[in-house]
Parts: structure tokens; C-alpha cells; sequence
């Protein structure tokens, strides 16, 4: 996916929901902070979103952009409306530290809320799959994200103490290994 994908999406997803912001949470998130991110960080072609004061147009989104959707076999990348709290674990404070995508022309005038790449990097971590761990080791070898941020953004979440220990040896082990 490309910015100007995302831009797309933004445009499309206000328009279906009838709301001018929207959260966006997964992968494709790193793009409203680093819009030339490399093509390794880029590859989904799905983005997860919330509307930020419309999460019950959920469905309605889905249904018009989701998988499979006509604008999926028009555009080849679709759209997954979902609550965030449901799809992620994030660190405390993350609303304030998103990054806007907007724009009059590209994004209509909406706004596009993407996590912060230090937040996303925790919240990919607390999933732990393999993808996602290879998505942190890429922010962290391309020096999108330092270590000791991403560490202080583990410690603000809120895990069980086992699991924060478990990602915080990650973390250490992965930057000695980098």
C-alpha cells in the first residue's frame, strides 16, 4: 500500500460512515508518519480502521470496502472496520500521540489518526506472530523507531507482567542482535 492508497481510504471511509475522522491501527498506520516507508513495512493490503465518533458504521464499512468488496477488486486493497480496543493493545496515551493524514484534495478535508510508529511497534509486539515481529525488527534495523522509546511505550502498557517481561528480552535481545 502507498500514501496515496491510504489517502484514498480515508476519503472513501468517511464518506461511507458519514464521519470526518477515523483511527487507523494496523500496519498501514506507519504510512502517516513515514509516507515513503519501505515497501517490507508496506506489503498488507488491508487497512484497520475505527471510526473515531462513528464505531457503529462498523458494518457498513465492511460492506462497501471490505474483502471481496467491489472497491477490493477495483483499487486491490480493501478495508477492516473494527473497534481498536478489540484489535489492539496499545500503550497509554497513544490518541495523543497519532499522526494525521489529511489533506483538502487527497483526503477530502478528513482526517486519518495513525498510530505512532513507537505505539504500533507494542501493540504489533503484544500480538507476537511472527509478521509482526518481523514489522518491529524492520521499524527498528531502518531506525524508525529507538529502543529505548519503544521500551518505555512497552512498560505503559497494560499487560501482565510475565508477557512485558517476555517483550522487553525481545526488544533487548533483537537491538543487540541489529
Amino acid at each position: 500500500m502507498t500514501r496515496e492508497q491510504l489517502e484514498h481510504a480515508i476519503r472513501a471511509i468517511c464518506e461511507v460512515c458519514g464521519d470526518s475522522e477515523i483511527w487507523i491501527f494496523g500496519s498501514q498506520a506507519i504510512l502517516g508518519e513515514f509516507p515513503n516507508a519501505p515497501k517490507t513495512l508496506c506489503a498488507s493490503i488491508e487497512v484497520d480502521v475505527q471510526p473515531k465518533n462513528r464505531s457503529d458504521t462498523s458494518d457498513a464499512i465492511e460492506a462497501v470496502l471490505g474483502e471481496l468488496s467491489l472497491f477490493h477488486q477495483t483499487h486491490g486493497f480493501y478495508v477492516h472496520a473494527l473497534p481498536i480496543e478489540e484489535a489492539a493493545t496499545l500503550p497509554q496515551g497513544w490518541e495523543k500521540r497519532t499522526r494525521p493524514v489529511a489533506d483538502e484534495i487527497a483526503t477530502d478535508g478528513n482526517i486519518g489518526w495513525c498510530i505512532e510508529a513507537h505505539d504500533l511497534a507494542a501493540g504489533k509486539l503484544v500480538a507476537y506472530r511472527q509478521k509482526d515481529r518481523d514489522f518491529v525488527r524492520i521499524l527498528l534495523l531502518e531506525r524508525m523507531i529507538s529502543v529505548q522509546v519503544l521500551l518505555e511505550r512497552i512498560y505503559s502498557l497494560t499487560v501482565d507482567e510475565p508477557l512485558r517481561e517476555h517483550l522487553v528480552q525481545w526488544v533487548q535481545n533483537t537491538a543487540v542482535e541489529l
